[in-house]
C-alpha cells in the first residue's frame, strides 16, 4: 500500500500504540512490522482472532507470555553449530518453559475460542531440550555439579584440594611469627590463588609469590611457597573443570540445534500471538470493535473517532515517546486543540467528537465543504486511518453496524506538501501528488483529496477540480475531496455519483464541531467570521450585496436541493441505525441459541459420564469444594446415591450432584527420560 499516504496519515503511530501493549520483543517487533492486507480472508480472519482474544481478556483469561524471549538469534547460531553461554542457554530453557504453558493455554481456549485453538497444531514440543538445559544449568544460570560425572569428579577433588590448602593456611596462620608479619590474621583469595596479607616491612620473613600489592603499598599478598604445589594442582583442576563446563555447554547447544526448525517455526508463532495480544488490549483499552469487512466497496462509519487525536487527549505513553520534541506547527484544517500554541489553554475534559460517515451505497465520491477551521481535514484522515487499521486486522473505534470495504490502495493528498530541495510551490507539490494517485487510483481503490483546487487561480481552480472530480469518477473508486471553492460546491447536484457534506462549525467561537453533515453544502463563513472579529460593518454589508449580485437567483434552488438532500440522508442514516439495531438482535439471538446448545450438549455428557460412574472413580462435589475431590466407596443406582470418600470421612451424595474427574497421571510425573540425541557422556565437542 502507498507509503506516503501510510506516513500522511501517521500509521507508524498506530503502530507505536500496539507495540507498547505487547508483552515481549517478539510481539513489539511484529507490530512495528504490521502492514495492511488486501486479501479479504486473511483481514476477516486477522479480525476475528483478536475479538476472541478480546473476549478473552474480558473473561479473565490473559495468555501467560512471561518468560517469553525472543532466541531467533540464539536458536540460529545453535543450529550453525556455535556454543551458547550459559547465560544464553538460560533464557532460551525459560523461553522453552513460557512456550510450553502458552502450548496448554492455547488448548484449553480451543473449545470457547477456536482460532486461537488452531494455533496450538502450529506449536512443536520441546521437552527434551528443555529438561536438558534445566538438568544442567541451576536458577542462576551455572553450571551444576549433576550435569556430567566428570564434572562432579573434578569438583569433588577441587573440594578436597582446596580443603587442605585452607587447613595448612589455618595451621601458618596459628605461627606466632608467621601472625606478627601479618597485616590482618586471615588469609583471602586474589584471583583463583590462596594468599596472606604481609606488611611490606615483613616482606622477606614469608616464602612465597607475591600476587598483588596494595593501593597504598602497605601491603603485599602472597602467596606461600608451602602450598605452592596443591596450587598449581588446584589450577590445573579449574582448568579441566572449564573444559567440561564447555564440553557441557556445547552439547546443550547442540540439543538447542537439533529443534532449531520447529522452534523458530513456533517462535513465529508466539510473535503472531503476542501480536494479537496487543491488539486486543488495545482494542479494550480505546473501546474499539471489529468492522464488518466487505468486498462491495461499502464503507459505512458510525461514530467513528480518530484515533490518534484520543491517544492525544488522553497523553498515551506510547504516542508521547513518539512526538517530537519540538512540537510541528498545525495544518491547514487540522483542529487547534491537537497542537496548542503557547501559553496552553486551562485543561478541561476533552473527548474526540465522533463522525457518521459512508461512500459507496447511493454515491462513490463525497465533497466536503466549508471554512479551513472546519475539521474537514479531521474527517478525512479518520476516514482513511480507520480503514487502512481494518486492513491491518486491528479494530477501530467505531459503533456497531459500521462496515469498511477492502481496498487496494488507500490514496491520500492532505497538508501543505511544499518541497524546498525540488524548488516546488504548494500548488505544485500538490498537482504532482494528484498525478501520482491518479496514475495508481483502481475502482478498489479510496482517493482522498485535501482542499482541492486550492492555492491558485479560484476559477482555474475549480476548473482543474472538476476535471479531477471527472477523472475520479471514470476511474470509478470512492473518493473523498474537501475544498472551500463555490463551484466546486455545485458539482455534486450534477453528478448522481456524487454528494456534498459538510462540516458543523460554530460562527460564535470560530471552532469547529467536526460533526459531518451529508447532503449539506458547507459555507466558508467567511462574512460571519468577519463580522465576528469586529471588522467595520460597512464593509461586510458591501461584501454581502457583492455575493448577492455574483450569486443571482441560485440561491433558492440550492436551498431546496440541500434541504432535500438533507431530509433523505436523515433517511438514510435511520435505515442503517436499524439495520444494525436488527443485525445486532440476530448476533444476539445466534449467540444465545449456541450459548443454549453447547449447555444441552455439556448436560448430556455429564449424565453419560455420571451413568458410567463405578466405585473407585475420582469425583468432586461442589457443595464440599471444587479444590477436595474424592473417591467413590459404593453407589446406588437404585436410589441413585453414592457414598463418596473425601478426607477421612465418608459422605452420602445424591450421583446428580457428582462432577467425574477423568484419572490421568499428573503430566511430567515420574523419572524424566533423557532427551533424544546425543548423550552427553558420548559428547567430546
Amino acid at each position: 500500500m502507498d507509503s506516503h499516504t501510510l506516513d500522511l496519515l501517521g500509521v507508524s503511530k498506530v503502530r507505536a500504540l500496539v507495540a507498547a501493549r505487547a508483552a515481549c520483543s517478539l510481539g513489539k517487533e511484529a507490530a512495528r512490522n504490521l502492514e495492511p492486507s488486501v486479501d479479504f480472508r486473511e483481514i476477516h480472519a486477522r479480525l476475528a482472532v483478536v475479538s476472541e482474544m478480546v473476549e478473552a481478556l474480558r473473561s479473565g483469561l490473559r495468555p501467560p507470555l512471561g518468560g517469553l524471549h525472543d532466541i531467533r538469534p540464539l536458536v540460529r547460531r545453535a543450529q550453525v553449530g556455535a556454543m551458547l553461554e550459559a547465560e544464553e542457554l538460560a533464557e532460551a530453557a525459560e523461553t522453552l518453559r513460557s512456550i510450553s504453558g502458552l502450548a496448554t493455554w492455547l488448548e484449553r481456549m480451543g473449545e470457547h475460542f477456536p482460532r486461537l485453538g488452531g494455533m496450538r497444531a502450529e506449536v512443536g514440543q520441546f521437552s527434551a531440550a528443555s529438561t536438558a538445559i534445566e538438568g544442567c544449568l541451576d536458577n542462576r544460570a551455572k553450571v551444576m555439579d549433576t550435569a556430567s560425572r566428570r564434572l562432579s569428579a573434578i569438583r569433588n577433588e577441587m573440594g578436597e584440594v582446596e580443603a587442605k590448602i585452607q587447613e595448612k593456611l589455618r595451621s601458618m596462620l596459628r605461627s606466632p611469627e608467621i601472625k606478627r608479619a601479618l597485616r590482618y590474621s586471615n588469609f583471602s583469595m586474589v584471583g583463583h590463588h590462596y594468599v596472606l596479607p604481609v606488611a611490606k616491612e615483613h616482606r622477606g620473613e614469608i616464602a612465597g609469590s607475591v600476587q598483588r600489592t596494595s593501593s597504598t603499598n602497605e601491603t603485599v599478598y602472597i602467596e606461600p611457597t608451602a602450598i605452592a604445589e596443591k596450587s598449581a594442582q588446584l589450577s590445573y583442576l579449574r582448568a579441566r573443570e572449564t573444559k567440561e563446563i564447555r564440553r557441557i555447554l556445547r552439547w546443550l547447544s547442540a540439543q538447542l540445534g537439533l529443534v532449531a526448525g520447529p522452534l523458530l517455526s513456533t517462535l513465529e508463532v508466539m510473535a503472531e500471538l503476542d501480536l494479537i495480544y496487543a491488539k486486543a488490549r488495545y482494542s479494550v483499552d480505546y473501546q474499539m470493535r471489529a468492522p464488518e469487512i466487505n468486498e462491495e466497496r461499502r464503507l459505512v462509519l458510525r461514530r467513528a473517532r480518530h484515533p490518534l487525536l484520543e491517544a492525544i487527549l488522553r497523553r498515551d505513553p506510547a504516542l508521547l515517546l513518539e512526538e517530537p520534541t519540538t512540537a510541528p506547527a498545525p495544518q491547514e484544517g487540522e483542529p487547534s486543540a491537537v497542537v496548542p500554541s503557547p501559553p496552553p489553554p486551562p485543561e478541561r475534559e476533552r473527548e474526540v467528537v465522533p463522525i457518521d460517515v459512508h461512500l459507496g451505497l447511493r454515491f462513490q465520491m463525497l465533497v466536503i465543504t466549508g471554512p479551513n477551521t472546519g475539521g474537514k481535514t479531521v474527517a478525512l484522515k479518520t476516514v482513511g486511518l480507520l480503514a487502512i487499521m481494518a486492513q491491518m486486522g486491528l479494530h477501530i473505534p467505531v459503533a456497531e453496524g459500521t462496515q469498511v470495504p477492502v481496498f487496494d490502495e488507500v490514496l491520500a493528498d492532505i497538508g501543505d506538501e511544499q518541497s524546498l530541495e525540488q524548488s516546488l510551490s504548494t500548488f505544485s507539490s500538490h498537482v504532482r501528488r494528484i498525478s501520482e494517485i491518479l496514475g495508481k487510483a483502481s475502482e478498489r481503490s479510496l482517493v482522498m483529496l485535501d482542499e482541492m483546487g486550492a492555492g491558485t487561480d479560484p476559477a482555474e481552480g475549480a476548473a482543474l477540480g472538476r476535471a479531477i472530480l471527472d477523472e475520479l469518477d471514470s476511474i470509478g473508486g470512492l473518493a473523498m475531496v474537501t475544498t472551500h471553492i463555490g463551484d466546486l460546491k455545485t458539482y455534486a447536484l450534477t453528478n448522481p455519483r456524487a454528494e456534498n457534506a459538510a462540516v458543523e462549525f460554530d460562527v460564535e467561537t470560530l471552532q469547529p464541531r467536526y460533526h459531518v453533515h451529508i447532503g449539506d453544502v458547507g459555507q466558508s463563513n467567511a462574512l460571519k467570521i468577519a463580522r465576528r472579529l469586529s471588522m467595520p460593518e460597512h464593509l461586510v454589508s458591501r461584501a454581502e450585496r457583492y455575493l448577492d449580485q455574483a450569486q443571482g437567483s441560485t440561491v433558492p434552488e440550492w436551498d431546496l436541493i440541500a434541504r432535500m438532500k438533507r431530509e433523505a440522508e436523515a433517511a438514510r442514516q435511520e435505515a442503517i441505525a436499524a439495520q444494525a439495531e436488527a443485525e445486532r438482535a440476530r448476533d444476539a439471538l445466534t449467540e444465545r441459541l449456541q450459548s443454549l446448545q453447547l449447555e444441552g450438549r455439556r448436560e448430556e455428557d455429564l449424565a453419560e459420564a455420571r451413568a458410567r460412574l463405578q466405585p473407585g472413580d475420582k469425583v468432586v462435589v461442589p457443595k464440599m469444594g471444587y479444590d477436595r475431590p474424592g473417591r467413590i466407596v459404593k453407589i446406588d443406582p437404585r436410589k441413585r446415591m453414592a457414598t463418596v470418600a473425601i478426607g477421612h470421612m465418608n459422605w452420602n451424595v445424591a450421583i446428580d450432584e457428582l462432577l467425574p474427574q477423568d484419572v490421568a497421571a499428573p503430566v511430567g510425573s515420574g523419572k524424566a527420560a533423557r532427551p533424544k540425541g546425543t548423550r552427553l557422556e558420548d559428547f567430546e565437542g
